[in-house]
């Protein structure tokens, strides 16, 4: 009985102190501006920058199209995140439900194609 008890003990340390592996997720957010006006200082907040949800991640422009990108790496063994483009430092969709990408537990290539202010995006994964 000693034994048995030492056994499921020593079973319930080695599973409590498992630690998820983590995978590297590459995401390229893509946000078309057209038609929206003083475009300046566009950008990304969520919970996946260094300072969640204070600290704006910038986009760039640099074909002069109205789609302004970034691409952001991390290792991580989170399975989504959430988010929302900011212009001039405001928030689209105020009031309504933050834009969201679910990961799989695996290493992962994604590219997010939205429009400012619109709640449809497009979630493409492309394989590694």
């Amino acid at each position: 009985m000693k034994y048995l008890k030492a056994i499921i003990i020593y079973l319930l340390i080695i599973t409590q102190s498992c630690v998820q592996e983590t995978h590297t997720k590459t995401v390229t957010f893509k946000v078309d501006m057209n038609g929206v006006e003083n475009t300046e200082n566009i950008g990304i907040r969520g919970n996946f920058t260094s300072s969640p949800w204070n600290e704006t991640a910038p986009l760039t422009d640099d074909d002069g199209d109205g789609i302004y990108e970034g691409t952001f790496s991390q290792k991580t063994a989170v399975n989504g995140i959430e988010f929302k483009f900011v212009n001039n430092g405001e928030f689209e969709l105020e009031g309504q439900n933050n834009r969201s990408i679910q990961f799989e537990y695996k290493p992962e290539t994604i590219i997010y194609e939205a429009v400012f202010n619109n709640p449809e995006g497009q979630q493409q994964n492309i394989n590694n």
